[in-house]
């Protein structure tokens, strides 16, 4: 028999596969983005050190405190507008989305769009 790949197997090979193509610098550091099943996480990470600059996600309590749900469409477009606010604000203005392997579509798109309204450029 074949052994099937699970989802998250594929999603994983998948953003092995974008990270080939995305790096971030000092100038442009990379967006990423990941998913759980209760929560969503993203942060803006300077590849040449490998070092995280700015995070955000449904776990903050000042986050956490405005929705009703962590889990929705909703909670990605928050995460998205405190994530784009922290890093206009630690100035950063250009990043590389990295969509963690994920379709950009729902959720995803959603916190894409919110740190493009807060002032982000990708």
């Amino acid at each position: 028999m074949i052994n099937k790949a699970s989802r998250s197997e594929i999603r994983e090979k998948k953003h092995r596969r974008l990270r080939h193509h995305l790096n971030g610098t000092a100038t442009t550091p990379r967006l990423a983005v990941f998913r759980s099943n209760k929560h969503i996480y993203a942060q803006i990470i300077d590849d040449t050190v490998g070092k995280t600059l700015v995070s955000a996600s449904t776990l903050q309590k000042d986050v956490k405190a405005e929705l009703e749900n962590t889990d929705d469409v909703q909670a990605a477009a928050k995460v998205g507008t405190v994530i784009g606010k922290k890093a206009i604000e630690a100035g950063i203005e250009n990043v590389v989305f990295d969509r963690g392997g994920y379709i950009y579509h729902g959720k995803v798109k959603a916190l894409a769009d919110a740190a493009r309204e807060a002032g982000l450029k990708f």
